[in-house]
């Protein structure tokens, strides 16, 4: 259960630096009103996480996972560049959240 719960966090660490990014400097209710929402939740669930995760895995895992998504869909929606280059790293961050997951 620990598990997915911070699998959630991390994607909810995502939700809010996207969010946190289009409240331009939380002057915007709606995106700022989702940041603080997110930021809460997320870290919540990593809270939960770590009550049965060692520290260092868990948040690394839940920013490897936040930190990857967020770059995915800035990539997506053109907001970053997409090369081959970029796209390898991504790969490397994924695998070392697998193999933090495959370790443990």
């Amino acid at each position: 259960m620990s598990w997915l719960v911070l699998v959630v966090a991390g994607v909810l660490e995502a939700v809010w630096a996207i969010a946190l990014g289009r409240s331009d400097g939380l002057s915007r209710l709606i995106p700022s009103v989702v940041f603080v929402a997110a930021l809460a939740l997320s870290m919540a669930g990593l809270a939960y996480a770590m009550r049965d995760l060692p520290t260092g895995t868990a948040y690394a895992v839940w920013v490897g996972i936040g930190a990857t998504l967020t770059v995915g869909f800035s990539m997506i929606t053109g907001a970053d560049p997409v090369g081959p280059l970029r796209v390898a790293f991504l790969a490397m961050i994924i695998g070392g959240v697998i193999g933090l997951k495959a370790l443990h």
